[in-house]
Parts: structure tokens; C-alpha cells; sequence
């Protein structure tokens, strides 16, 4: 199957959030041994796309809420456990030696 945002193909999960969100991961989730500068500039960057674009948290809710329905029949395919016998479990005697 493939998944197609704004025309072109994604070749991965992450890609494809990428994709719709219309920017990188990790802008809004950083990165591993990011300097405190480094974070600084990449919350103002994040801050200056939400005020540009004041519906992107809304947007980004509708598409995850859309692509969960329409993957819900493998997502939420589960299998039941099996249950523990009912017997009760005859306690053991210690046996001295």
C-alpha cells in the first residue's frame, strides 16, 4: 500500500508525518544532545509556525484521527489472552528431609 501526501509518495512512517505536518519531527520533537541555543531556536521556530499557522494543531489532530479510522481494522486487531485455569491451586507441603 502506499501512502501518498500532497502528491508525492512516503517512503516511511515518518515521512509521511512529515509530510502532512509540513515540516520535520524533529522541529517539535528535538533532538538528542541539542545544545540549549539549538533548543531555543528550534521553539522559536516552532513558535513562529504555529502563529502563522494557528489551525496546525487542529489540522494535525484531523489527519491522525483520519488515518487511525482508516487503518482501524489492523490497528485495533487484537487477540484475546488466554485466561488462567479456574482450578484452585492445591498448596504443597514442605517435606522435611
Amino acid at each position: 500500500m502506499e501512502n501518498i501526501v500532497a502528491g508525492r509518495i512516503a517512503a516511511s512512517t515518518t515521512e509521511f508525518i512529515e509530510l502532512a505536518l509540513g515540516t520535520s519531527l524533529e522541529l517539535w520533537l528535538g533532538v538528542e544532545g541539542e545544545s540549549e541555543m539549538e533548543r531555543a531556536a528550534r521553539l522559536d521556530a516552532a513558535r513562529d509556525i504555529l502563529a502563522d499557522n494557528p489551525g496546525m494543531p487542529d489540522d494535525a489532530i484531523r489527519v491522525a484521527a483520519e488515518a487511525i479510522e482508516q487503518h482501524a481494522a489492523g490497528l485495533f486487531n487484537v487477540v484475546p489472552l488466554a485466561r488462567p485455569s479456574s482450578r484452585a491451586r492445591r498448596a504443597r507441603k514442605a517435606v522435611a528431609a
